[in-house]
């Protein structure tokens, strides 16, 4: 008998081309569905809450697909991180309920973005990390973000429009902070477009920075255009981090995520 599974996934996507399968590029979905299915002996198919793009990272990736009931669940993970390389791993698998897709299934997820904003670049954190030289006004970006909060058509922060459905999304929050040279950007919705958070976070680094006006985005908004808005932000500072659903949530406890960077760089979670 069939039955579907859920998984919460990690992965340090520098070496990825993303998460969506492409035929002759390394991504998240060919290196998984690859361990599925010789683990299942038959072809597996994952479907996924949020498909990053090419070097993006996940702390809370969730995953489901369907397969036979004959694997031991409680053995699961540990067997699919055996067949899977160091930068993806599994860090919990359990049955879902039928009919439950990791992607139609969720609340909202939240999104990460973290800037090294110093004078001088970091070797060990160019991986996992953005970086800024010039000095960022936190409240002025804090001022900024207030507008993004609430229910817009985002079309000035899409990258790609989407197949289905328009640009309209809900953010519902946007949270600034600052520890030590890094600045992280917190962003959780109800779903978003293409490279919506790296855009929307170009543009506040712009503001930050006193290149555009703190009043700018109502009118960004308003204007539905993608050249309108800023930068796009490189994706290395980019973490999914959590997906949230009725009876479950993927955020990773405690100050999971990472460890020492050198000798004088340290991420206590993000």
């Amino acid at each position: 008998m069939d039955i579907t599974y859920r998984l919460v996934v990690e992965y340090d996507g520098t070496d990825f081309s993303g998460f969506q399968y492409q035929p002759h590029e390394r991504t998240i979905a060919g290196v998984l569905e690859g361990a599925l299915s010789r683990l299942f002996d038959r072809p597996m198919k994952v479907t996924a809450a949020g498909r990053t793009d090419a070097g993006v990272h996940a702390l809370g990736q969730v995953v489901s697909f369907v397969g036979h009931d004959g694997f031991p669940i409680d053995k699961l993970a540990l067997a699919v991180n055996s067949a899977l390389p160091a930068d993806l791993s599994v860090r919990d698998a359990t049955v879902a309920a039928d009919g439950f897709s990791a992607r139609a299934s969720a609340l909202d997820r939240t999104y990460t973005y973290v800037v090294l904003n110093r004078r001088e670049p970091s070797a060990p954190a160019r991986r996992w990390s953005a970086f800024n030289h010039r000095p960022l006004d936190l409240e002025r970006m804090r001022l900024a973000a207030a507008d993004l909060v609430g229910t817009h058509d985002f079309l000035s922060f899409c990258g790609v429009l989407p197949e289905h459905g328009g640009t309209v999304r809900t953010l519902q929050a946007l949270e600034i902070e600052s520890e030590a040279s890094f600045v992280r950007l917190h962003f959780r919705a109800d779903g978003f477009l293409h490279r919506m958070v790296r855009i929307m976070t170009g543009t506040l680094l712009e503001i930050g920075s006193g290149h555009r006006p703190v009043e700018a985005l109502p009118a960004l908004l308003a204007a539905r255009d993608r050249k309108a808005a800023g930068l796009t932000a490189p994706p290395q500072g980019l973490y999914l981090v959590e997906v949230r659903y009725p009876d479950f949530s993927s955020r990773p406890s405690g100050s999971a995520g990472f460890a020492a960077l050198g000798a004088q760089t340290r991420y206590s979670g993000i």
